[in-house]
């Protein structure tokens, strides 16, 4: 089998110092002190698929596009190209992905979010090339990516069939600003496997008795530092609470008073106190309540924090499990088995963490 191998360094930059995304924002995120999420994602793929397929022939891209990952977990890939500049972008990930298709290869392997998802299908267009992401964006909407790094090595080494899947993107702009327009960019082959995620659908009910009754512990809990996640749900919370949260954003607050309106982790963890408490929705139809649209909750945060998740019953409705991908394998072991979801004033349901 012959995959090609295309990974983004700049993806999930933003996520950290608040950004909610890289896109024209590579050295804002730089100035903020962000860090590439990208590149350990892609060795924690790579890594488990030399395991699985240590034969398997690998097409990459120079460096910082591939080529050192790929080689340092053990392969010895064809290196077909390299990016033109200092700084990678969207060309390179066409030219990257256009070279893989005249090597024939039989995947597409890509690290990144929604926009190089976007990028590798509009190069994949025309041709029956499958591809596969390994999600580092912050932003993750599309249903062409795997659970987690190491399903991704799964699938691609296990697939015996694709089906179309729909690579959705959003402005990275008006998603700062609060809105969020999902938009489909394009349809897909992808590995039919059990471990991909599904499109980010809404889903209805009204969750005023919900929001009432978590914003009455809240306000009980005296001395209690609270991290309210993004998410409609948890917006209905900060609604009741009376205070101007930010929609997309992560809030820190304690005893009636925001500390922190759409905080980055640092400030999170500059705030937290003795007791903190984290407040969570599944994010749509995915079931994620880390690792997806809040990497503000980086591992330290919430190791230092109980979680309550709350959700609609309707959303719940729609979620077979909840998921977690924190980029910390340990805590994500950790995370998983049952929990209690809030889902009115008092009742609450066990959902399970996989």
């Amino acid at each position: 089998m012959r995959i090609g191998v295309v990974v983004n360094p700049i993806a999930g930059m933003g996520g950290r110092v608040g950004l909610k995304g890289t896109d024209g924002k590579v050295a804002e995120a730089r100035r903020r002190g962000a860090e590439p999420r990208a590149p350990e994602r892609a060795r924690r793929a790579l890594t488990n698929l030399f395991e699985r397929a240590p034969d398997t022939e690998m097409l990459v891209w120079d460096d910082p596009m591939g080529t050192s990952l790929v080689r340092d977990v053990g392969f010895d890939p064809d290196v077909l190209g390299a990016p033109t500049g200092e700084e990678t972008n969207a060309t390179d990930t066409l030219a990257a992905v256009q070279a893989f298709v005249e090597a024939d290869a039989d995947l597409v392997l890509f690290v990144g979010g929604d926009g190089t998802a976007a990028d590798v299908a509009d190069a994949l267009e025309g041709t029956d090339v499958p591809m596969l992401g390994v999600p580092a964006g912050v932003k993750v909407y599309s249903s062409v990516f795997a659970v987690s790094p190491e399903d991704a090595a799964v699938i691609a080494t296990t697939f015996e069939r694709t089906e179309a899947r729909e690579v959705m993107d959003i402005d990275e702009d008006e998603y700062r600003s609060g809105s969020v327009h999902p938009e489909l960019r394009a349809v897909a082959h992808v590995p039919v496997a059990e471990d991909l995620q599904s499109s980010k659908q809404t889903s209805g009910g009204t969750v005023e008795a919900l929001a009432a009754g978590v914003a009455d512990d809240i306000r009980a809990g005296e001395g209690v530092t609270y991290v309210l996640g993004p998410g409609s749900t948890v917006g209905a919370v900060k609604a009741e609470l009376a205070i101007d949260g930010s929609p997309l954003g992560v809030d820190v607050y304690r005893d009636g008073e925001v500390l922190v309106r759409d905080a980055t982790t640092d400030q999170i963890l500059d705030h937290l106190g003795e007791e903190n408490v984290i407040v969570v929705t599944p994010i749509g139809g995915q079931g994620f309540i880390f690792g997806r649209g809040n990497p503000q909750l980086s591992p330290e945060v919430i190791r230092r924090c109980d979680v309550s998740v709350v959700a609609s019953r309707s959303k719940l409705e729609t979620i077979p499990v909840l998921r977690v991908d924190t980029d910390d394998p340990d805590l994500d072991e950790d995370l998983r088995g049952w929990t209690k979801v809030r889902v009115g004033r008092v009742e609450r349901r066990m959902m399970k963490i996989e």
